[in-house]
This record gives C-alpha cells, sequence and structure tokens, in this order.
C-alpha cells in the first residue's frame, strides 16, 4: 500500500512539474496524420475528345504519415518552424473515351519534405493558434499518376513531370500539456503540386492541380 501511494505521488509530482514547464524556447519531435486530397476540375481534353481525369469525384481522401522536428521561439507570441517528412496525395477517377477505367480510383502518393514557418499567439495558458507560409520539396511518388496520364495519352505523350517544389501555407491550433502538444492544422497550396507537360491534349499544354489537407500531429518537446 505504501508503495502504491509514493508512486501516486511521485506520478503527481510529476505531471505537476510537467505542467509548469514553459520555457522561451523549445525544441522537439512530432509525428501523425495527413488526410489529403487534390483539388481540380475536368480540364484536359484529349485529341480524342472527351476529358481524361475526373477530379470533382474526389471525396475520399488519402491517409498518410507526418513526422520531424519543430522549434519553437518565444511564448505568448512567437515562431516556430519546423521540419517535416509528410506523405500526400489524393484518389481521383481516370477516363478513356469517356468511360472509367478497369482501375477505378488511382489513389497517387507522393513523399515530400515540408518546411512550415508557423506564427502563433497564445490565447490561454493551454490554447494557441497559428498560421504561416510553407514550402514543399516532393522527393518521391508512387507514379500512379504519371501511369494513369500515359495510359490516357499515349505512351508516346512525353510526360513530365514538373514543380518538385510548391509553395502553400497551414493554419490550425494548438493545445500545450507541459512538454506534450496537440496541432491540428489545414494546408493549402498557392502552386500546382504536379505540373505535367504533354502533347495530346487540344486545349492546353500543361496540366497541374493543387493539393489541400487535414493534419494532426503529436508532439513531444525535448527541452
Amino acid at each position: 500500500m505504501k508503495k502504491l501511494v509514493f508512486a501516486l505521488c511521485a506520478l503527481v509530482i510529476s505531471f505537476s512539474a510537467s505542467a509548469q514547464y514553459d520555457p522561451a524556447f523549445r525544441f522537439g519531435i512530432k509525428a501523425g496524420a495527413n488526410l489529403s486530397n487534390i483539388n481540380g476540375s475536368n480540364d484536359l481534353t484529349l485529341s480524342s475528345g472527351g476529358n481524361a481525369f475526373n477530379f470533382k469525384d474526389n471525396d475520399n481522401r488519402s491517409l498518410g504519415f507526418a513526422g520531424g522536428v519543430f522549434f519553437r521561439f518565444g511564448r505568448n507570441v512567437y515562431i516556430q518552424p519546423e521540419f517535416l517528412l509528410s506523405q500526400k496525395g489524393g484518389k481521383f477517377n481516370v477516363f478513356e473515351d469517356g468511360v472509367q477505367n478497369s482501375d477505378g480510383k488511382v489513389d497517387v502518393r507522393f513523399s515530400n519534405l515540408d518546411v512550415p514557418v508557423l506564427f502563433g499567439v497564445r490565447i490561454a495558458k493551454f490554447f494557441r493558434i497559428n498560421v504561416g507560409p510553407m514550402a514543399s520539396l516532393r522527393l518521391s511518388d508512387n507514379g500512379k499518376i504519371g501511369d494513369s496520364f500515359d495510359d490516357v495519352t499515349g505512351n508516346n505523350s512525353q510526360s513530365e513531370f514538373k514543380n518538385r517544389l510548391a509553395y502553400g501555407y497551414q493554419a490550425g491550433v494548438g493545445f500545450d500539456f507541459g512538454r506534450l502538444s496537440l496541432d491540428v492544422r489545414y494546408e493549402g497550396n498557392f502552386t500546382d503540386i504536379v505540373k505535367i507537360n504533354f502533347d495530346n491534349a487540344t486545349t492546353a499544354s500543361q496540366f497541374g492541380k493543387k493539393s489541400n489537407l487535414y493534419q494532426a500531429t503529436l508532439g513531444f518537446a525535448i527541452f
């Protein structure tokens, strides 16, 4: 019984000490998940007629990992740069001559290095809001958007990915519990995340789309 009381007291003391943790500088790690999508409409018309992609029917979001490190400078007003590995993408339909192909929805995935720089304000002891710009460098992709593009435009379409570096923003809220933190954010893009050159369309010479996502992460301040 004494050991149990001692353990409970130690736990309470540890939690109280953690709750008082509020330095002017924090460095920590964070991890969580993205629910992402690709925005767009049927604006790619092939030389054979009809639209190749349907981005309007894309209610199903792709689930991906997000994680990395963060730095926070300041208490009530702060700046928080982060370096995150982030999996993004979306699901959309691919059509050939107006008929959906046998693959149905295509799940496109990208692995990115995201560098958001957030400016925040602490509203209460545990609650804060933040917003800021973000740069996103595409490191790799699962190839499905290129394969699907070649399927509907022909293997000689000379499709080529552009815009490995995209710019956007993040905005959201955060909750701090000592060294632990929870962040929930929305992310949007100012520039296309993917732009493909092609030679088999009648209304455009390039095809580009933007993405958006919801992100939730848990963080731990090492110091």
